[in-house]
């Protein structure tokens, strides 16, 4: 416990110089305002930002981007409520109760519990992140060139299983993201492979390029087609303060959403979106009255916007401790440690305590910043959701040109950020996902760096991946996880066959 502490005042006398405090405010309104708007969501802004964060601190620049991500949860309740469109994912189902709350005059209600439960949340799982990064990061130190090998598989194995739709799309997207971080200047020769004959692969395709024309610009065109309706519930929000009856009824749905996010979000997949689901299933099923969920149940806005924002401090721990992004968006942060020379891993508690510790006590101070100033700032987001799309958009595009022009002044860096911009839209409409392309990118190069170590320290022996334990029970649970993903999709085209 007096580590624990000690850790942790180390985090607050980081975070508290004023530029990390203000970078950690910019973080958390960009955050809310990107959840505020349905379309762009945090992937695309962290993305679009990257290039900015290049000739920041390492420090400064990763909790701007941490605020971002845990802001954009906050920021998405406001329009599932309000407008009864989630500006995330993870707020879909928010939108069920928290919009017939509106409706019936009692948005400030909403918005207020969402605000709180998200803040008590936020804290217990800053806690959690606290309490385990240590274990796992020791446990991760112990691994070997097989371990890790096994570990990327199974990051790997995971992006396809919970890409949605496709397998077999879900792995060709996988498999093109892993030969593009083959391209480039091999990392133990320095011998050009896949370039064609050109300086401008040498260095391999850049993560930021990558992600800021797949998600950012294909994201644009995508909401560019979709035509401005916004059944707004109310213009004007008042009573933001729960009663002592609101607060009594939500404080269970409160307590068990956070428990469920933090656990939920450890595990590698979605965790904000697949807690908020299972938090409203467990608090109807439990309620006493589950007549009432869909019609108003304050308990159905209390639990899941509490699950959604721990699962989101939580998701940080597999990229911390373990190297292992568990979303596209965990992707991108990874990708910003190691344009500042950071390797994600259990290494960076050791070698960058002042940096992993700064970033867990950044975000309970960001929680209690996203309390603090959204609450009076519900009117300004308001207002902020009546800008026309077709005026917000290009203004965006003409920021990611320019920040990813200014991180190496290349034409070619534009260029490739428009043709990534339009495979990401086509991807779009032919139904592919472009996540696991992007996770392929990450983590192909880790996997290929542990396997060609091993198969150097081992002198060309394979046995080395298949004699440890812990290499062999990592490659048996992919190869579990992969056959759960695969046995229902052949037992419906066996169903279907036996009817044809």
């Amino acid at each position: 416990m007096t580590e624990l502490i000690d850790h942790l005042a180390l985090g607050f006398s980081v975070v508290l110089s004023f530029e990390n405090v203000m970078l950690c405010l910019v973080g958390c309104l960009v955050g809310t305002m990107i959840g505020v708007l349905p379309g762009i969501g945090p992937l695309a802004t962290i993305a679009i930002l990257l290039p900015i964060t290049y000739n920041a601190e390492p420090i400064g620049s990763l909790i701007m981007l941490a605020g971002i991500y845990y802001g954009s949860q906050y920021g998405g309740s406001t329009t599932a409520i309000l407008v009864n469109m989630p500006g995330e994912s993870s707020s879909v189902v928010t939108t069920l109760d928290g919009h017939a709350m509106a409706r019936e005059g009692r948005a400030g209600k909403a918005l207020g519990i969402a605000a709180i439960g998200s803040f008590i949340a936020g804290t217990f799982a800053t806690l959690v992140v606290a309490a385990i990064a240590v274990p796992l990061a020791d446990l991760a130190l112990s691994f070997t060139a097989g371990n890790y090998f096994a570990v990327m598989v199974l990051g790997l194995s995971l992006a396809i299983v919970l890409a949605g739709g496709s397998l077999l799309k879900a792995f060709c997207m996988l498999l093109i993201g892993v030969t593009m971080a083959l391209v480039g200047a091999d990392p133990i020769t320095a011998i050009p492979r896949l370039t064609f004959g050109t300086n401008v692969l040498y260095d391999g395709f850049g993560i930021a390029i990558v992600a800021m024309g797949l998600f950012g610009i294909a994201e644009i065109l995508r909401n560019l087609e979709n035509p401005e309706q916004r059944p707004f519930a109310g213009d004007v929000v008042g009573g933001l303060l729960p009663d002592r009856n609101d607060m009594r009824e939500s404080a269970g749905s409160i307590g068990r959403g956070s428990i469920l996010g933090a656990v939920v979000g450890i595990i590698p997949g979605n965790g904000a979106t697949l807690s908020s689901f299972a938090s409203y299933v467990l608090e109807k099923r439990i309620s006493r009255h589950p007549e009432r969920f869909g019609k108003g149940a304050i308990q159905g806005v209390a639990g899941p916007e509490s699950a959604n924002n721990a699962a989101a401090q939580t998701t940080f721990v597999p990229l911390l401790t373990l190297g292992l992004p568990s979303t596209a968006t965990m992707a991108l942060v990874g990708g910003a440690m190691t344009l500042h020379g950071v390797v994600p891993g259990p290494q960076v508690i050791d070698l960058h305590p002042d940096l992993f510790w700064g970033v867990v006590t950044s975000m309970w101070i960001g929680n209690l910043m996203l309390v603090i100033i959204n609450l009076p700032l519900i009117g300004i987001w308001v207002r902020f959701l009546k800008v026309p799309y077709r005026l917000l958009f290009p203004m965006i595009v003409l920021l990611c040109c320019i920040g990813i022009y200014s991180v190496n002044s290349r034409p070619a860096d534009v260029m490739q950020v428009a043709m990534f911009g339009i495979l990401g839209y086509a991807l779009f409409k032919l139904k592919f996902e472009p996540a696991p392309l992007l996770l392929g990118l990450v983590l192909g190069g880790m996997l290929e760096d542990n396997l060609r170590r091993g198969l150097i320290l081992s002198r060309g022996d394979v046995w080395l991946f298949v004699s440890e334990p812990r290499t062999l029970a990592l490659l048996a649970l992919t190869v579990v996880v992969v056959g759960s993903a695969l046995v229902p999709t052949l037992s419906r085209r066996r169903q279907f066959l036996v009817e044809d």
